[in-house]
């Protein structure tokens, strides 16, 4: 049966190793301060042109919607995914770049491109090949990677024209693995940390004519064999071990391999990789690699023994725990907002972001789909010693997607994505007033 555990507080979490109940106003600190709201939206409560339930002190805007660009047309939402700026150079800041989640679409996947000083919206790169496009990331040498969410899918490196930040040539980067692409991360020595959104647990897959379960579903890194040159290096897989019981893959890690890239999942398993349920997004915060795992494992039943999680992956050790864990230091969402005994919880945590003061942030692919900041580790436990509830989504068939900060520290971008409104997707603004 899947596990329940009531928390009515949501500033105040009870961590599983203490009896020491967290301080609320820590979530007041930094650039990005604030004061938790409540609880969940109700989509009953929902306002086109505020769907953010948000802290006192902070508005809500539009960077650019649908009426902007309508890259689909015809009813066709543009799915607007996850978010990046040019972190770097003479401009730094100056252009959004979007990936745009469409599928099986006959005009084909698309990045965009918003120059946030002017408001014009346009397509960097559109093709009819392109499908799911996904996770996107700013390297440390001024390229953006982006890559695709199939089965098989591929992760491509735009070289922007130096002269002009929304125009930029597309390599396809095969040495880097073909795998079910979200979330990307890059460290400062040019690795490339990448997930298989696969669910690992439970879908198995083909190896040597078999079918093997679990399989895939892998937290996977490339080492470029020339820093800032993705054409050739070394992919590896991580393997977890003596993992404590009843903790799915939480443990001590190590990386194995090279595997090979072209059947990454496959020869990944083979290796010895750990699977997980729907591994879906990376942030490297302060030498840890943080993993949002969407599903808990399942029982014969197919019920979760608990609601998905974040994983920390401490980059030096490569010691493997649960950051972030509902029914332990997070609560539990239980029914949905208005109905008799709900409970705010943490529920599908999907992509993730950093808080310009170092914190990590979440976002859960649910309704009401709600954002998170969790405090550090500060007692050396492995796991937040607090999780905050910063706001929440009321649009009743969309779920947000894309946390990121550019170089403004007072305001989080945050896509909105299968928006009820017509043609409703858009890049909104967060700001601290």
């Amino acid at each position: 049966m899947k596990k329940t555990f009531k928390l009515t507080a949501i500033a105040a979490v009870i961590a599983a190793t203490s009896s020491t109940l967290v301080v609320a106003n820590d979530s007041q600190t930094g650039p990005f301060g604030f004061s938790p709201i409540a609880g969940s939206a109700n989509a009953a409560d929902w306002n086109p042109e505020a769907p953010w339930i948000i802290p006192e002190g902070f508005s809500q805007s539009i960077v650019s919607d649908e009426s902007d660009l309508n890259i689909y047309g015809g009813g066709h939402d543009d799915w607007h995914d996850m978010n990046t700026v040019n972190e770097t150079g003479r401009m730094a800041g100056r252009y959004l770049y979007r990936t745009h989640e469409v599928r099986n679409h006959p005009e084909g996947g698309a990045v965009s491109v918003v120059d946030l000083k002017t408001g014009e919206s346009s397509i960097l790169t559109q093709d009819l090949s392109y499908n799911a496009l996904d996770g996107i990331r700013w390297t440390p040498w001024g390229t953006l990677l982006f890559a695709e969410e199939t089965a098989g899918g591929r992760l491509f490196e735009i070289v922007l024209d130096k002269k002009d930040l929304t125009q930029g040539s597309v390599y396809d980067r095969p040495a880097v693995g073909r795998l079910a692409h979200e979330g990307i991360a890059v460290d400062a020595e040019g690795a490339v940390y990448m997930v298989d959104e696969w669910r690992g647990l439970s879908s198995g897959c083909s190896i040597d004519g078999e079918t093997v379960k679990p399989c895939g579903g892998g937290i996977y890194k490339f080492v470029p064999e020339v820093a800032g040159d993705l054409s050739s290096g070394s992919l590896y897989v991580l393997g977890v071990f003596d993992t404590p019981e009843g903790e799915y893959n939480t443990g001590q890690g190590e990386w194995l391999g090279p595997v090979d890239p072209l059947t990454a999942r496959e020869s990944g398993t083979a290796a010895g990789g750990a699977s997980y349920q729907r591994p879906e997004d990376l942030e490297v915060i302060d030498g840890t690699l943080y993993v949002a795992v969407t599903e808990g494992p399942r029982n014969d039943e197919g019920d979760e023994y608990f609601e998905g999680r974040v994983l920390a992956i401490n980059l030096n050790s490569l010691q493997v725990s649960n950051f972030i864990k509902p029914g332990i230091n997070a609560p539990i969402e239980m029914g949905k907002p208005g109905d008799d005994g709900f409970q705010t919880g943490m529920d599908s945590v999907d992509n993730l972001g950093t808080t310009p003061d170092g914190k990590l942030m979440i976002v859960e692919d649910n309704k009401p789909s709600d954002i998170w900041i969790a405090d550090k580790d500060h007692n050396g436990d492995g796991m937040a010693d607090n999780v905050w509830l910063f706001g929440s989504l009321s649009d009743p068939g969309a779920e947000g997607t894309g946390i990121y900060f550019g170089k403004d520290p007072k305001t989080l971008f945050v896509n909105i994505q299968h928006s009820a409104a017509e043609d409703g997707d858009a890049t909104w603004a967060i700001t601290k007033d």
